[in-house]
Protein backbone atom coordinates (compact mmCIF):
# COMPACT_ATOMS: atom_id res chain seq x y z
CA UNK A 1 0.00 0.00 0.00
CA UNK A 2 1.57 3.42 -0.87
CA UNK A 3 1.69 6.08 1.74
CA UNK A 4 0.20 9.24 1.38
CA UNK A 5 1.95 12.56 2.01
CA UNK A 6 -0.82 14.58 4.58
CA UNK A 7 -0.69 18.17 4.96
CA UNK A 8 -1.21 19.39 8.72
CA UNK A 9 -4.75 21.13 7.49
CA UNK A 10 -5.63 17.41 6.55
CA UNK A 11 -5.44 17.65 2.84
CA UNK A 12 -2.97 15.75 0.65
CA UNK A 13 -0.01 17.36 -0.55
CA UNK A 14 -0.06 18.87 -4.11
CA UNK A 15 3.75 17.69 -4.40
CA UNK A 16 2.49 14.25 -4.24
CA UNK A 17 -0.36 14.73 -6.70
CA UNK A 18 -3.36 14.76 -4.49
CA UNK A 19 -5.56 18.07 -3.82
CA UNK A 20 -4.98 21.52 -2.00
CA UNK A 21 -6.09 21.66 1.21
CA UNK A 22 -8.86 23.91 0.23
CA UNK A 23 -10.55 20.70 -1.37
CA UNK A 24 -10.36 22.55 -5.13
CA UNK A 25 -8.50 21.32 -7.55
CA UNK A 26 -6.39 24.17 -9.11
CA UNK A 27 -8.34 26.83 -11.49
CA UNK A 28 -7.38 27.18 -14.97
CA UNK A 29 -6.03 31.08 -15.99
CA UNK A 30 -5.35 30.84 -19.56
CA UNK A 31 -7.77 32.62 -21.31
CA UNK A 32 -6.80 31.21 -24.57
CA UNK A 33 -8.17 27.77 -23.48
CA UNK A 34 -11.98 26.64 -23.53
CA UNK A 35 -13.62 26.52 -20.01
CA UNK A 36 -10.92 28.54 -18.97
CA UNK A 37 -11.58 32.10 -16.85
CA UNK A 38 -9.98 34.96 -18.08
CA UNK A 39 -7.65 36.94 -15.71
CA UNK A 40 -9.59 40.40 -14.59
CA UNK A 41 -7.51 42.94 -16.92
CA UNK A 42 -5.07 45.86 -15.57
CA UNK A 43 -6.64 48.71 -14.59
CA UNK A 44 -6.01 51.59 -16.93
CA UNK A 45 -4.07 54.91 -15.93
CA UNK A 46 -6.69 56.75 -17.99
CA UNK A 47 -9.03 59.26 -16.84
CA UNK A 48 -11.27 59.30 -19.19
CA UNK A 49 -15.29 57.18 -18.19
CA UNK A 50 -16.61 54.96 -20.71
CA UNK A 51 -19.85 54.59 -18.59
CA UNK A 52 -22.14 56.67 -16.21
CA UNK A 53 -20.83 56.53 -12.07
CA UNK A 54 -23.16 53.53 -10.98
CA UNK A 55 -24.76 52.78 -14.22
CA UNK A 56 -24.70 48.40 -14.87
CA UNK A 57 -22.67 47.57 -18.10
CA UNK A 58 -24.77 45.29 -19.66
CA UNK A 59 -23.32 43.23 -22.51
CA UNK A 60 -25.57 42.12 -25.76
CA UNK A 61 -26.86 38.81 -24.83
CA UNK A 62 -27.62 36.35 -27.18
CA UNK A 63 -31.33 35.49 -27.75
CA UNK A 64 -32.73 32.18 -26.77
CA UNK A 65 -32.53 29.83 -29.42
CA UNK A 66 -36.20 28.95 -30.42
CA UNK A 67 -36.79 25.41 -30.26
CA UNK A 68 -37.87 23.81 -33.65
CA UNK A 69 -41.49 22.76 -34.30
CA UNK A 70 -42.44 19.19 -34.87
CA UNK A 71 -43.83 19.71 -38.19
CA UNK A 72 -40.09 21.32 -39.37
CA UNK A 73 -38.41 18.35 -37.81
CA UNK A 74 -40.27 16.17 -39.15
CA UNK A 75 -40.74 17.22 -42.30
CA UNK A 76 -36.71 17.34 -42.44
CA UNK A 77 -36.60 13.76 -41.50
CA UNK A 78 -39.37 12.54 -44.10
CA UNK A 79 -37.12 14.64 -46.77
CA UNK A 80 -33.97 13.18 -45.74
CA UNK A 81 -35.53 9.76 -46.23
CA UNK A 82 -37.32 9.94 -49.10
CA UNK A 83 -34.38 11.87 -51.35
CA UNK A 84 -32.26 8.57 -50.52
CA UNK A 85 -29.94 10.76 -47.76
CA UNK A 86 -30.48 8.76 -44.70
CA UNK A 87 -32.06 4.96 -44.85
CA UNK A 88 -35.53 4.20 -43.67
CA UNK A 89 -34.84 2.78 -40.28
CA UNK A 90 -33.42 6.03 -39.33
CA UNK A 91 -37.14 6.48 -38.90
CA UNK A 92 -37.93 3.41 -36.90
CA UNK A 93 -38.68 5.14 -33.67
CA UNK A 94 -39.98 8.29 -35.01
CA UNK A 95 -43.24 6.09 -36.69
CA UNK A 96 -45.92 4.41 -35.30
CA UNK A 97 -48.24 1.58 -36.93
CA UNK A 98 -48.62 1.99 -40.23
CA UNK A 99 -46.43 4.51 -41.10
CA UNK A 100 -43.30 3.11 -41.28
CA UNK A 101 -44.58 0.54 -43.78
CA UNK A 102 -45.84 3.57 -45.94
CA UNK A 103 -42.70 5.19 -45.81
CA UNK A 104 -40.63 1.90 -46.84
CA UNK A 105 -43.01 1.61 -49.90
CA UNK A 106 -42.37 5.48 -50.81
CA UNK A 107 -38.42 5.03 -50.18
CA UNK A 108 -37.87 1.92 -52.39
CA UNK A 109 -39.39 4.03 -55.44
CA UNK A 110 -36.77 7.22 -54.39
CA UNK A 111 -39.85 9.26 -55.09
CA UNK A 112 -37.54 12.75 -54.47
CA UNK A 113 -33.89 11.25 -55.64
CA UNK A 114 -32.47 13.73 -57.92
CA UNK A 115 -29.64 13.91 -59.89
CA UNK A 116 -28.57 17.64 -59.65
CA UNK A 117 -30.21 20.00 -57.37
CA UNK A 118 -30.72 18.25 -54.06
CA UNK A 119 -34.88 18.94 -52.95
CA UNK A 120 -35.13 21.21 -49.88
CA UNK A 121 -38.35 21.89 -47.89
CA UNK A 122 -39.75 25.17 -49.26
CA UNK A 123 -43.10 25.36 -47.20
CA UNK A 124 -44.75 23.57 -44.22
CA UNK A 125 -48.39 24.03 -43.15
CA UNK A 126 -50.60 22.80 -40.36
CA UNK A 127 -53.43 21.87 -39.18
CA UNK A 128 -53.83 20.73 -35.76
CA UNK A 129 -57.98 18.57 -35.27
CA UNK A 130 -57.75 17.88 -31.23
CA UNK A 131 -54.45 18.92 -28.84
CA UNK A 132 -51.63 16.37 -29.24
CA UNK A 133 -52.60 15.80 -33.43
CA UNK A 134 -51.04 17.90 -36.59
CA UNK A 135 -51.66 17.12 -39.87
CA UNK A 136 -49.31 19.03 -42.04
CA UNK A 137 -47.95 19.35 -45.17
CA UNK A 138 -44.82 20.45 -47.47
CA UNK A 139 -43.96 21.53 -50.27
CA UNK A 140 -40.64 20.05 -51.38
CA UNK A 141 -38.76 21.87 -54.61
CA UNK A 142 -35.96 20.26 -56.35
CA UNK A 143 -34.61 22.89 -58.84
CA UNK A 144 -38.21 24.01 -61.00
CA UNK A 145 -39.73 20.94 -59.86
CA UNK A 146 -42.46 21.04 -56.61
CA UNK A 147 -43.85 18.00 -54.87
CA UNK A 148 -46.38 17.95 -51.89
CA UNK A 149 -46.00 15.69 -49.16
CA UNK A 150 -48.36 14.71 -46.57
CA UNK A 151 -48.10 13.70 -42.96
CA UNK A 152 -49.70 13.18 -39.51
CA UNK A 153 -47.99 13.94 -35.85
CA UNK A 154 -49.65 12.42 -32.81
CA UNK A 155 -48.05 13.16 -29.62
CA UNK A 156 -47.48 9.99 -27.30
CA UNK A 157 -47.79 9.36 -23.61
CA UNK A 158 -44.06 10.00 -23.42
CA UNK A 159 -44.75 13.49 -24.62
CA UNK A 160 -42.66 12.78 -27.89
CA UNK A 161 -43.77 13.65 -31.29
CA UNK A 162 -44.07 10.54 -34.12
CA UNK A 163 -44.83 10.09 -37.51
CA UNK A 164 -48.50 8.27 -37.84
CA UNK A 165 -48.99 8.31 -41.59
CA UNK A 166 -47.35 9.88 -44.59
CA UNK A 167 -47.96 10.42 -48.13
CA UNK A 168 -46.65 11.86 -50.98
CA UNK A 169 -48.12 13.92 -54.27
CA UNK A 170 -50.70 11.85 -54.99
CA UNK A 171 -52.95 8.82 -54.08
CA UNK A 172 -52.49 7.02 -50.51
CA UNK A 173 -50.81 3.46 -51.45
CA UNK A 174 -51.81 0.63 -49.66
CA UNK A 175 -48.99 -0.90 -47.21
CA UNK A 176 -49.44 -4.42 -45.92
Amino acid sequence: MAARNVTAAGGVSPARGGRRPGGRPPVRHDSRRPGSTPRPAAPSRGTGRTTAPGAVDRAPTAAPARRARPTDVFADRLLSVLSGQRPVHSMLRHTVGRAYDELALLAERGPLRTRGTRPVVRDIGYYVPRPGAIEAFARIGAGDQLRAMAFRLECGPDHRWRCTAVELGGPRTNAG
